[in-house]
């Protein structure tokens, strides 16, 4: 499986993933940030079969109607963010006047779902606490977090739908019990790994409260 980030939202620094099957070609992106031409041209040889959101804000929505418009991907989401799509009082984006609105969702995910992506599973783990339908997603060593883990640091908790307590014990339950060797792909900042988290993140590591 091969894995590209691509910045397309520098103002948010909101990190879209392209992920594709090297022999089949299939490929999904997942939080598409922005309208933009460049995500067009890094699919122009693979086939994009799933648009997959982590969760319903406008930043990571932004480029679902161009993508959904060019190619025959399905866009997928969680069913409690689905809602949130198409209202940009519900994404937020109406509050930086851009007045975002998706097209609906196609698949609408739940924990434990999985999307086949050539010979790849990718598995669906529901992480509630950032939106009530915020997922990450799970394939071999590597998860895509969204904006429920980040490098030392964990995803905004005062936002509708937002709950700190949900969101803590989303990530010590379903990603810090992950090997600790999983790189995590966060929906903004740099790269981690699961250790490194369970270790220093001064909000569900091992330091917590030290």
């Amino acid at each position: 499986m091969k894995i590209k980030t691509i910045k397309i939202l520098p103002e948010f620094d909101t990190n879209t993933y392209l992920m594709w099957d090297e022999e089949s070609k299939e490929a999904m992106i997942i939080d598409p940030a922005k309208a933009d031409d460049r995500l067009l041209n890094e699919i122009k040889d693979l086939k994009l079969k799933y648009i997959v959101n982590t969760h319903g804000h406008g930043d990571h929505i932004g480029g679902n109607a161009l993508l959904k418009e060019k190619t025959d991907a399905k866009i997928a989401i969680h069913k409690h963010d689905a809602k949130m799509l198409q209202d940009p009082n519900s994404n937020l984006s109406s509050f930086w006047g851009a007045a975002l609105r998706s097209p609906a969702a196609d698949i609408l995910l739940q924990d434990g779902d999985e999307l086949k992506l050539g010979k790849y599973k990718i598995k669906i783990i529901h992480t509630p606490g950032h939106s009530e339908g915020g997922i990450c997603l799970l394939i071999g060593n590597a998860i895509f977090s969204g904006d429920t883990l980040f490098a030392s640091s964990i995803g905004r908790t005062d936002l509708p739908g937002g709950s700190y307590n949900t969101l803590i014990n989303s990530i010590k339950t379903k990603i810090l019990t992950l090997s600790g060797n999983t790189i995590v792909y966060p929906g903004h900042g740099p790269e981690t790994t699961v250790e490194d988290e369970s270790v220093s993140n001064p909000f569900v590591g091992f330091a917590d409260g030290i």
